[in-house]
């Protein structure tokens, strides 16, 4: 990507609140259920299943596609928008609008 970034092209992609709240629930399921599927293949289809579910559902309210689906790059960037967020303290923060001067 020339002009934008790929969490930046994510971020726009996501931004209706309920996108984001079911992506910050349903990523760390999805990425935690990898891990399991060794041991405990049962929970972790339930997990990796139920994740893409809540992803799914937010993308209805954003009114968009995954973006996955333009660039399977992607799959990786909603990891690491998700730890950036987390440790920015921005995960469950509104983020607020710039105010224009008068």
């Amino acid at each position: 990507m020339a002009a934008k970034s790929f969490v930046e092209k994510y971020k726009e992609d996501h931004q209706h609140p309920m996108n984001k709240l079911t992506h910050t629930i349903g990523i760390p399921m999805i990425v935690v259920s990898l891990p399991l599927f060794f041991w405990m293949w049962k929970t972790a289809l339930a997990l990796f299943i139920l994740g893409w579910v809540l992803q799914f559902i937010g993308h209805l309210f954003e009114g968009k596609k995954p973006s996955f689906l333009s660039n399977p790059v992607y799959l990786l960037v909603g990891p690491v928008w998700y730890v950036k967020n987390i440790l920015t303290g921005k995960a469950f923060k509104k983020e607020q609008t710039e105010k224009p001067h008068l």
